[in-house]
């Protein structure tokens, strides 16, 4: 991403500095991603939001991420590396303090979007940063602590937003940003130097354009859509039209144009093609079940907000350990043999958590959590390795990019389905089980059920509370049946996949963005 690297004899000088300076922007930025997860009852408390509303605040992050990270390249040769990191830094406290402030629904998803927009060139420009001030022998060390800083943030998010939450507010989860982002920004401007800029620079305005515009009015369809009863809305019936216009006028540019945003001569490629369905359904399935999991431990199981982040965090403590086993493996077992092994990881997790009821074990929550973390684990490096392996050094820029947007979008569109799907299931099966419900039914003869007697006003309503309860709970097991038949239907695509033939370069900032 840089045009030139920082003197050497700054980077002997002051290299311990700089790295800790960018680890500290990259765990600003990694801790955001999951650290609201557990907040977000009380947020839909204070902004008085519904299950499905709620969880806007999530995707409307991930989104603005997506939408940013292929231009931060740009962005960094156009004005200096140093400038855009800088602003990035400054504009993603100041986007967090908004958010804590945030009074209503709409405020805290803008002040998220904001936040989104500026933290995604966070990781790409510390990481080349990194690379820069590191030889060549010493980047896989650098890159495997840059990995280290990058997982600490599904570890530590639920647990840091758990106690935060519940012993201050869940504004602090957002409040936390701002020492963190003030300590990286002063040594970002005492010891990282700029790099020289490129008049030549160019953007594809017109790609980038129907890209954004596809994306966001795909986001809005998704969200909104069983709020509004999907396409007998007509707000929802404009969101489909303007996002099937826009992503066609980006493929037809794509293909027509001398240069585009996206490179059409990358999906030639058939490992980078098929890793990034693969990368896709990961962002789907993992994200997703984060966010399903949230309201089920507090809304279903009662637990205090710190538990629930406590009994989250071993997730990302799975995914850490296996990727570090996985990255002694890769070039002594068959690549596509590890990512079957990830898959079937992922698909055992969620066959066990079908079965979940609010009775189950917090032991059985902790250990299905660290066998998916696990799971993912096994995917991350794997696939990154092998959908690169053969795509020539001059298309790994762009490959990574559109590589990362995949999974950005996975992310975002499996969020916002899951929580449609929770509503609409929920009220499917309420009133399947309340067909049941009758005077004439005898099971309410029994003397244990005449409390919950549809005949009395009191009983009808004790019977509601329970049959939306039970609605509830089938709802989760539904969703997570889909998140499991998905990790499951992805598995056959392996075979599609080719061995490379030559142990890969990898691109590491496809695994870590």
């Amino acid at each position: 991403m840089s045009n030139a690297a920082p003197s050497l004899a700054n980077t002997v000088a002051n290299r311990g500095w700089i790295t800790a300076c960018v680890i500290l922007a990259v765990i600003m930025q990694a801790l955001d991603t999951t650290i609201a997860n557990v907040a977000l009852p009380y947020i839909q408390g204070s902004v008085s939001a519904s299950a499905d509303q709620i969880n806007w605040v999530l995707t409307s992050y991930i989104v603005a991420a997506a939408i940013m990270t292929p231009p931060s390249g740009f962005l960094a040769a156009k004005f200096g590396r140093k400038r855009v990191l800088l602003t990035a830094i400054a504009g993603f406290v100041v986007a967090s303090v908004l958010c804590g402030l945030a009074q209503s629904l709409k405020q805290i998803v803008a002040f998220r979007l904001l936040q989104g927009l500026f933290g995604a060139s966070l990781v790409p420009l510390s990481q080349s940063i990194l690379l820069d001030i590191y030889s060549a022998e010493e980047r896989g060390s650098a890159m495997a602590l840059f990995g280290v800083s990058v997982m600490v943030g599904p570890v530590l998010g639920p647990v840091i937003g758990g106690w935060l939450t519940d012993h201050i507010s869940w504004r602090w989860v957002f409040y936390i940003n701002v020492p963190i982002g003030a300590l990286a920004f002063a040594g970002i401007v005492i010891y990282v130097t700029e790099t020289k800029l490129d008049a030549l620079a160019k953007l594809d305005w017109f790609g980038f354009g129907m890209m954004s515009l596809g994306i966001a009015s795909l986001q809005l369809f998704l969200d909104r859509g069983e709020q509004l009863n999907w396409f007998a809305s007509g707000e929802i019936m404009i969101e489909a039209i303007v996002c099937a216009a826009a992503f066609y006028l980006l493929i037809v540019h794509t293909l027509t144009a001398e240069r585009s945003f996206v490179n059409p001569r990358l999906f030639r490629d058939r490992n980078f093609s098929v890793s990034m369905l693969f990368i896709f359904v990961i962002g789907i399935t993992y994200l997703a079940s984060l966010a399903l999991m949230t309201p089920y431990l507090q809304t279903l199981m009662g637990y205090p907000v710190i538990t629930a982040g406590i009994v989250m965090g071993p997730r990302g403590l799975g995914t850490m350990l296996c990727m570090f086993i996985v990255g002694k493996l890769i070039g002594k077992i068959d690549t596509r043999l590890l990512l079957v092994s990830g898959l079937g990881l992922t698909a055992w997790a969620m066959y066990d958590m079908t079965g979940w009821t609010p009775d189950v074990s917090q032991w059985t929550i902790v250990s299905v959590g660290f066998v998916q973390g696990a799971g993912l684990g096994f995917l991350f490096v794997p696939l990154t390795t092998i959908a690169f392996s053969t795509l020539p050094a001059h298309m790994r820029g762009d490959g990574t990019g559109l590589y990362n947007l995949s999974r950005n979008i996975g992310s975002s569109v499996g969020i916002s389905i899951v929580s449609a799907l929770l509503v609409e299931n929920a009220q499917v099966n309420h009133e399947n089980i309340a067909a049941y419900v009758t005077p004439f039914n005898r099971a309410f003869e029994v003397t244990a059920a005449q409390a919950m007697s549809p005949l009395t006003a009191a009983g009808r309503a004790s019977l509601n509370e329970v049959i939306t309860l039970q609605s509830t709970i089938i709802a989760y097991m539904d969703n997570f049946k889909l998140l499991m038949l998905m990790s499951l239907a992805v598995i056959p695509l392996a075979l599609l996949l080719r061995k490379p033939k030559v142990a890969p370069i990898m691109d590491h900032s496809a695994v870590m963005e």
